[in-house]
């Protein structure tokens, strides 16, 4: 891999400082949209049944903020990168992995759909995989630090589809 060229000059550094800037604000957007819906479901979200390697309530926020950092710092490192159709796609799939996420949520808690919600998150999961695929094309770095992201999905997708299965 070849050094970014936002490193190479003063103003590229500055534009690479606000470019982590949107990055960041649209990660933080995504857990905006994700968290708006799940206030007010917590006493529907209580009853239901949960599988036994359900995580206590109080891990979910860490390591969501863990993981939406590295996402956005991977989008930005991408994008960071010479521009071409490689680094088209990679940031193409980073807004879809993107998108998918910020629906779980609204799905889940928001509108208490919770197979359609597994939908979604089996979607985000391909979405994760193809993006790492792409970015790593672009930024091995970039590729790998979304490996925590799309293992934690792959927990989160068994959690749902147990929460599917237990409320029937």
């Amino acid at each position: 891999m070849q050094r970014s060229p936002a490193l190479k000059s003063p103003s590229l550094r500055s534009e690479s400082i606000a470019a982590l800037g949107v990055f960041g604000a649209l990660t933080a957007g995504a857990a905006a949209l994700g968290a708006g819906p799940s206030h007010g479901t917590q006493l529907w979200y209580r009853r239901l049944r949960k599988p036994p390697f359900q995580p206590p309530d109080a891990v979910f926020a860490p390591v969501w903020t863990v993981l939406y950092g590295l996402i956005a710092v991977s989008g930005w490192r991408v994008w960071n990168q010479a521009a071409g159709p490689a680094r088209s796609r990679a940031l193409g799939l980073w807004l879809v992995q993107l998108g998918f996420n910020a629906a779980w949520s609204w799905l889940f808690f928001g509108k208490r759909r919770k197979k359609t919600a597994l939908a979604d998150i089996g979607a985000l999961g391909v979405s994760i995989a193809a993006y790492i695929a792409a970015a790593r094309k672009v930024d091995r770095p970039a590729a790998a630090l979304m490996a925590p992201y799309l293992g934690w999905v792959c927990f989160a997708s068994l959690l749902n589809e147990e929460i599917v299965r237990l409320n029937r």
